[in-house]
């Protein structure tokens, strides 16, 4: 990219066509995903734990796949193929769900998708750290907010359809056109210069990871275990007086405000310490669980809610950046593979343990839990960053 391109973008071409391709998949994904459980339930007749298997069987595959993806990203020569790969094969298998018949069908379709997903992620984020340099909160922080651009418009494009009369079946067909737009745009991607590790050290297992950032993981991995679903904090909201037709503008707002601090989030994280800055989303995280677990009132869902966007801003673009400072340049593939895997291996189990105390304790108890973890590992995170030796 020319200096004279670059300083008036302040971001590498290739990180702002990565955006766009993450906003134009979440945007077909997202016009899906909230009909899913209607079209499980009432078109399809599945029930509710149906619905959960679908969810966990496509999370737990595309864990597994974002670790093994990342290693590989390390092993060869061009990391674009495998970020291909994975966006034309969601792209590809996406529709398909239009012409499900029976409530397998729309398994075997989300966990396809899953895959692309996983085939995709860890190398993508690797092709970012490339391409950013010493801009990485920057280029995580714009690629998450484009991100949650897509959760945004997504939702809306397909509430839109479906108030024109068109059938569910009818948007899942058009959510095939932002997926293709995405594919497109990877084509025209000009993938940043790596260092690929000799073959020999690639095999070597005590290279795998590095000690700072296994301790790191460990560390984000009892964070994750109290960071359940969003959706039940959407139950909580539901449970304190939002009507249903509240609830998408809930989550419309809330993506605004992650999108607002995707941006600032990532810009700080190039300027302050980058640990300190999780550990801080961390507490906010803890603030807001305990906050909705004691709130009494509809407003004070409506602004915790855009708190929490806070929380998403200052973690989601800052941990990618903070990976980046952990490995050196030739296993940034496997260690966002180790980084997606750990929260997307951990999900399954905090979503058990949520679900488990909210139904024995009751909501309250079972946030405050949340919220007790979160700032127990943000306390965590801040020793593990004072013992950290200088780079």
């Amino acid at each position: 990219m020319p200096p004279d391109e670059r300083r008036r973008s302040g971001l590498p071409a290739a990180v702002i066509l990565l955006g766009f391709t993450s906003l134009f998949t979440d945007i077909g994904t997202e016009m899906i995903f909230p009909l899913l459980p209607v079209f499980l339930t009432e078109t399809l007749g599945a029930g509710p734990a149906y619905l959960g298997l679908v969810e966990g069987a496509a999370d737990a595959v595309s864990s597994l796949l974002k670790l093994a993806s990342g290693v590989m990203a390390d092993r060869i020569q061009k990391r674009k193929p495998l970020v291909l790969l994975g966006y034309g094969i969601a792209s590809a298998v996406r529709p398909f769900v239009a012409l499900a018949g029976r409530p397998w069908h729309v398994l075997a379709v989300r966990v396809t998708d899953r895959v692309g997903k996983g085939i995709r992620s860890s190398p993508r984020d690797a092709m970012i750290a490339d391409a950013a340099g010493e801009k990485a909160g920057r280029a995580f922080g714009f690629h998450q907010a484009m991100d949650h651009v897509g959760a945004v418009v997504g939702p809306l494009i397909a509430t839109g359809l479906i108030a024109l009369s068109l059938s569910i079946r009818s948007v899942f067909w058009i959510a095939v056109i932002p997926g293709a737009i995405a594919t497109l745009l990877v084509v025209v991607v000009r993938e940043p210069k790596h260092e690929a590790p000799a073959a020999s050290a690639a095999k070597t297992p005590g290279r795998v990871l590095t000690p700072t950032l296994t301790s790191y993981l460990v560390i984000l991995a009892v964070f994750s275990l109290g960071n359940s679903s969003d959706a039940f904090l959407l139950l909580r909201a539901r449970s304190l007086g939002l009507s249903t037709t509240q609830i998408p503008v809930l989550w419309a707002v809330f993506n605004l405000s992650k999108v607002v601090w995707a941006w600032l989030g990532g810009n700080a994280a190039d300027r302050l310490p980058r640990a300190r800055l999780v550990a801080g989303g961390w507490a906010i995280f803890a603030i807001v669980y305990l906050a909705l677990g004691h709130a009494t009132t509809a407003w004070q869902v409506w602004a915790l809610f855009i708190l929490y966007g806070v929380f998403y801003g200052l973690t989601e673009p800052v941990e990618k950046a903070l990976v980046k400072d952990l490995v050196p340049a030739e296993q940034r593939g496997r260690a966002y593979g180790a980084y997606n895997f750990v929260i997307g291996v951990t999900s399954l189990p905090a979503g058990l343990l949520m679900g488990v105390l909210w139904s024995a304790w009751g909501p309250a108890h079972a946030l405050e839990v949340g919220a007790v973890l979160a700032a127990v590992s943000a306390v965590m995170l801040l020793v593990w960053d004072s013992r950290r030796a200088p780079r």
